[in-house]
């Protein structure tokens, strides 16, 4: 068997499949896209970490307990925090599918599963160390609804997840006042993304549901875009405290 690369540390993270395994034109050129556009976003992202963007020191490593109510805070901190609470949620989840494998994964599924948690531990640390004092505590979260011995409920489950977060950056976009904070979050953004398509094309091979119409408008071409309050609900089912969306910006009307 194929050993899996963990990807030293200090080097940009490895992106998805390891050897590509579509056969025609469109699906070489689809694997080739996600492959070398998300490893270039990755360690731009990666990168551009210097300085915190809002308040010094180590963020909070403190948890918070079921039931808390979570201040996300306001402007761009509020804004970060919501993406931090995401991340945290979304990492979790994947840090158990590598776990616990389902029965039966394949080598090509455990390495995108492993590389797409080496992605999102990226993320969540990119937003720890930016909002330093700032960031709210460690989450609880809770994947009991999740059936981690079936390959249709994980990959289900991080379809939801990466969708999610596509929209979720999408929307979130508007709020931010900070020419720097809306840059990170389009690389970001445009990770989740490709996350999402290499799920898709794990669930259906060979498909168009990599970039499905549930998630991509047919007419404009443009992906949807989800507010805080339309995202918190979905992500509440694995997060057992209550996110604060009330403080956050609003759109412009």
């Amino acid at each position: 068997m194929e050993k899996l690369s963990q990807t030293p540390a200090g080097r940009p993270l490895s992106v998805l499949p390891i050897l590509p395994v579509f056969s025609g034109r469109r699906m070489f050129m689809r694997y080739v896209g996600v492959a070398t556009a998300t490893g270039v976003v990755m360690s731009a992202c990666t990168n551009t970490i210097v300085d915190p963007l809002a308040g010094p020191g180590g963020g909070s490593t403190a948890g918070a307990r079921a039931g808390d109510l979570i201040e996300l805070g306001s402007g761009d901190i509020g804004i970060l925090n919501y993406a931090y609470a995401l991340e945290q949620a979304e990492l979790r989840f994947l840090e158990l599918v590598n776990d616990r494998p389902y029965a039966g994964i394949s080598q090509k599924e455990r390495q995108v599963f492993l590389d797409l948690r080496n992605q999102e531990i990226t993320h969540r640390e990119f937003f720890k160390q930016v909002l330093g004092s700032y960031a709210i505590p460690t989450l609880t979260l809770d994947y009991s609804s999740v059936d981690f011995n079936s390959r249709r409920s994980v990959l289900e489950t991080a379809k939801s997840f990466a969708d999610l977060a596509t929209a979720a950056y999408n929307g979130a976009g508007q709020l931010l006042t900070s020419a720097t904070n809306l840059t990170i979050s389009g690389n970001i953004v445009s990770v989740e993304a490709r996350h999402a398509s290499i799920i898709r094309e794990l669930i259906s091979p060979g498909s168009a549901d990599f970039a499905g119409d549930d998630v991509i408008d047919p007419v404009s071409g443009l992906e949807r875009a989800l507010l805080p309050e339309q995202v918190v609900p979905q992500a509440s089912r694995f997060i057992k405290e209550v996110l604060n969306t009330s403080t956050l910006p609003k759109p412009m009307a």
